[in-house]
């Protein structure tokens, strides 16, 4: 099995189930799929964003070993919107480490102000802002500021997962 040329073979939901299942809990399997994730051409590094998002879901101790590099990649310049969509994604399902809650949130946050980014990955990023404003209270005020800034402009995507933080 080849994992690239799986990758490369078809863009489905059905060949992304097909990638997880062959991952399963097998970290020596999903080092080689986040090497591609992060190392690889733009096409292979789009494509391998959904299978490494949902086998994160599926077996979160897989991306124990690569949170770091998950987090610095997110800060590359001209990431493809799928790679910060899928990563949000995964994001909302961890236990996300302590050391790490200020770099997530000041991403989640330039993500929910930003005019320009995508739906989804705001919609990701105020889940993940929603459960980290229950260990930090104080963010709340500010996230309930820039989604009321937001509010009109913004897709029922959006919206929906913006009134639970209106109402708390």
């Amino acid at each position: 099995m080849h994992l690239r040329n799986m990758i490369l073979a078809e863009h489905s939901k059905a060949q992304t189930n097909k990638i997880c299942k062959w991952i399963g809990n097998n970290q020596e399997r999903f080092d080689q799929l986040f090497d591609l994730f992060i190392n690889d051409e733009y096409r292979v590094v789009q494509r391998a964003a959904w299978p490494l998002s949902y086998a994160v879901i599926n077996h979160p101790e897989l991306i124990r070993k690569h949170f770091g590099r998950l987090l610095k990649n997110l800060k590359k310049p001209g990431i493809h919107n799928a790679v910060k969509r899928n990563t949000v994604r995964l994001l909302q399902h961890l236990d996300i480490p302590r050391r790490c809650h200020g770099e997530i949130m000041d991403t989640c946050f330039s993500y929910i102000a930003s005019p320009t980014e995508k739906v989804a990955i705001k919609a990701f990023s105020l889940t993940i802002l929603e459960k980290l404003a229950a260990i930090y209270p104080e963010i709340r005020s500010e996230l309930k500021t820039i989604v009321e800034d937001r509010w009109e402009h913004e897709t029922a995507a959006f919206r929906v997962r913006a009134r639970n933080i209106l109402k708390g």
